[in-house]
């Protein structure tokens, strides 16, 4: 195994994690557990990509709450 078949990130984009967070907890869930304004006032896909790509520590809580959620999934199964 390689460093990559064991990053559960690997080969997911930026917008299918934040498309599979909407999806689980809403804007308004997801606005909760993250405070970041782009997930509160009027949230978009694209709006909040623009600023996750330009901003490190938020795509960070973005990637790390899709963890969460993957491990919170597979515990449910």
């Amino acid at each position: 195994m390689t460093a990559t078949d064991k990053n559960p990130l690997h080969g997911v984009t930026l917008e299918q994690i934040l498309n599979a967070l909407v999806a689980r907890y809403e804007w308004s869930g997801l606005a909760q557990r993250i405070d970041i304004r782009c997930f509160k006032s009027d949230p978009s896909i694209k709006s909040s990509l623009t600023f996750l790509r330009k901003t490190p520590w938020a795509r960070e809580k973005v990637e790390s709450l899709y963890l969460k959620m993957l491990r919170d999934i597979k515990r449910e199964q």
